[in-house]
């Protein structure tokens, strides 16, 4: 049974995770956060500040996911000192504890001012954030980069798309993601004999969407979002000129809530 360290384990992917992995694969959960008891779960409470906590937590573990962080704009400082000095506090901590694979969360406002394309956009395109907090995704998948050549180590840099129950408005339709193709998702990359570094979209079968899905590393999702599209409010046409929707015209360094 393969051994998980997930960390931001409290939070809405982290907390899926962790759930739907267990009994599968022995699972530790990582979180600044008090956690809900789990079954099969083994709660951490820490900071991915602490090197200290992480190395003693990966100790052990075939996978770190990477959830902890961020995840929407927000000041400079906090942004760098969670989601990329946290980030290379968890690539140094897998090092030097002898994890061999890192799976990253990195987002789809990594590429949010790519504008939509009429042929699938591999995920190997260059990173065009939308916000400082997509800046900070984009260096996190440059930090797993390098880690990967200088250590050896597998790093998986997946840009999370609209991770809905059902699309929240229209701009989210093409860059859904279930929670049941995420698992998946995550599934097949803890699983997949793939090594090195590689980035993938973290997207549903959308029907309208206009990104590649890596099949290679296993990923075979089955949701497509125009299945549910009817329930999404409506976008103006601005926020459907660029990936990140809404997030090209927020204002920089601004926390949205």
């Amino acid at each position: 049974m393969r051994r998980v360290l997930i960390t931001g384990g409290a939070g809405r992917i982290g907390g899926l995770l962790k759930t739907r992995l267990a009994g599968d694969y022995a699972v530790r959960s990582f979180d600044v956060a008090v956690q809900e008891p789990v079954p099969g779960v083994e709660a951490i409470r820490g900071v991915v500040g602490d090197l200290d906590a992480l190395v003693e937590a990966c100790a052990g573990v075939d996978v770190v996911i990477h959830l902890a962080g961020i995840a929407s704009e927000a000041l400079w400082e906090d942004l760098v000192r969670v989601n990329l000095d946290g980030t290379r506090t968890v690539l140094e901590a897998a090092r030097l504890a002898g994890v061999p694979k890192v799976v990253l969360a990195s987002s789809i406002h990594a590429s949010g001012f790519q504008p939509p394309t009429t042929t699938p956009l591999p995920a190997t395109s260059a990173p065009r954030p939308d916000t400082y907090y997509g800046w900070t995704k984009a260096a996190m998948e440059s930090l797993g980069s390098l880690y990967s050549d200088r250590y050896d180590l597998t790093v998986f840099a997946v840009r999370i798309g609209a991770f809905q129950q059902t699309p929240w408005s229209e701009v989210d339709v093409p860059i859904w993601l279930s929670p049941d193709d995420c698992v998946r998702l995550f599934r097949a990359l803890v699983d997949t004999p793939v090594t090195g570094f590689r980035v993938v979209w973290g997207v549903s079968a959308n029907s309208t969407g206009w990104l590649e899905l890596d099949a290679e590393v296993g990923y075979a999702p089955t949701d497509d979002s125009d299945t549910v599209a009817h329930l999404a409010a409506p976008s103006d046409d601005a926020a459907h000129a660029h990936l990140g929707g809404v997030f090209c015209a927020v204002p920089l360094g601004k926390p949205l809530w």
